[in-house]
C-alpha cells in the first residue's frame, strides 16, 4: 500500500510522526526504537517526563538526534519528547520590546548629540530564531544599536529634531530587513529623545528668540501702519461732519469716567486756545495804549 502513496504524502504521513526517513539512518532507526522501547517499559513514570505543555504564545523547537524533526515548530498543547534522543526549545512569539540605551552620536554638521530609542518587535519564525542565530534577542538588540547610530550619523540635528517619524520608519525597514533571516518581524521603532549639550541649548535658545524679537517688532510695524491708515481714514470722515467729532469726544469723556480716576483731562480743541489767546494780546495792548 505504501508502494502506491504518492511521494508528497509520504513526506507529510512522516511529518505527522516526527519522523524524516531521510534523515534518521541505520543508527538512528537503532536509537529510536530503543528509546520508544524504554518508555513503553517505564510508561507510568515515563508519559509524565515525555509529555511537555506549550502555551498559546509559545512554540518548541524539537531536535532529535541533533536535527529539527519535521522542519518545523510544535505547538501549542501537548507534544511528546522521547528520552534520550530528543531535546526542545521553547520560544515565545508574543512582542518583546527593545529599550535602546543612550546613543553619544556625532550628526552630519557635527554635533555631538546623545539618542535612545525603543524596538518593538517579535518572532514569526521559531525554527528561524533558534537554528540560524546564536541569541536571537541580543543579536537584534546589538544591531538595532548600531542601525540607530549608522542612521543619525548621516541627519543633520535640526533633521533629527524635525522628522523623528521618517527616521525611525527608514530604521524599522533596516532592521526588518536584516532580522528577516533570524525570524524577526520588527514592528515599530519609536526615537524617545534627542539630548544635546547645554552650551548648544542656550545658543538654540537665544537664536529662537532673536527670531521671535525681530517677529514681534515686523509685526508691531505693521500694526502701526495698519492703524496709521485707520487714523487717517477715520479723520478723513471727522473732517466731512464736524459734530461727529463732538459725539466723538463726548463718548472718551464717558470711557475715562467709567474707569473711576480722580483727575479728568479736558481736552479743548485749538481754535478756543486760539480765541482766548487772541482776547488776551488784545486787552493788553488797549492798556498799553491808554498809558502812552
Amino acid at each position: 500500500m505504501d508502494a502506491g502513496m504518492s511521494s508528497p504524502e509520504k513526506q507529510d504521513k512522516d511529518n505527522l510522526v516526527g519522523i524524516n526517513k531521510n534523515q534518521l539512518g541505520v543508527c538512528g532507526w537503532i536509537l529510536f526504537s530503543i528509546s520508544f522501547l524504554l518508555m513503553i517499559i517505564t510508561f507510568p513514570i515515563s508519559i509524565w517526563m515525555c509529555l511537555k505543555i506549550i502555551k498559546e504564545y509559545e512554540r518548541a523547537v524539537v531536535f532529535r538526534l541533533g536535527r529539527i524533526q519535521a522542519n518545523k515548530a510544535k505547538g501549542p498543547g501537548l507534544i511528546l519528547v522521547l528520552p534520550c534522543i530528543d531535546v526542545f526549545v521553547k520560544v515565545d512569539l508574543r512582542t518583546v520590546t527593545c529599550n535602546i540605551p543612550p546613543q553619544e552620536i556625532l550628526t552630519r554638521d557635527s554635533v555631538t548629540t546623545q539618542v535612545d530609542g525603543v524596538v518593538y518587535y517579535r518572532i514569526y519564525s521559531a525554527v528561524s530564531a533558534v537554528a540560524n542565530v546564536n541569541d536571537v534577542h541580543q543579536a537584534t538588540f546589538l544591531l538595532a544599536q548600531t542601525t540607530l547610530r549608522n542612521v543619525l550619523g548621516t541627519q543633520t540635528l535640526s533633521q533629527i529634531l524635525a522628522g523623528r517619524e521618517e527616521i525611525a520608519h527608514s530604521i524599522q525597514t533596516l532592521l526588518d530587513d536584516a532580522t528577516e533571516l533570524w525570524g524577526i518581524r520588527v514592528a515599530r521603532v519609536e526615537i524617545k529623545d534627542v539630548r544635546i549639550p547645554v552650551q548648544l541649548q542656550r545658543s538654540m535658545a537665544a537664536e529662537a528668540e532673536a527670531t521671535r524679537e525681530a517677529r514681534a517688532r515686523v509685526l508691531a510695524a505693521e500694526g502701526e501702519m495698519n492703524a496709521s491708515k485707520s487714523l487717517k481714514s477715520a479723520s478723513m470722515v471727522l473732517a466731512e461732519s464736524p459734530i461727529a467729532l463732538q459725539l466723538r469726544y463726548l463718548q472718551t469723556l464717558t470711557t475715562v469716567a467709567t474707569e473711576k480716576n480722580s483727575t479728568i483731562v479736558f481736552p479743548l480743541p485749538m481754535n478756543i486756545l486760539e480765541g482766548i489767546g487772541g482776547i488776551s494780546y488784545d486787552n493788553n495792548h488797549k492798556k498799553v495804549n491808554d498809558r502812552a
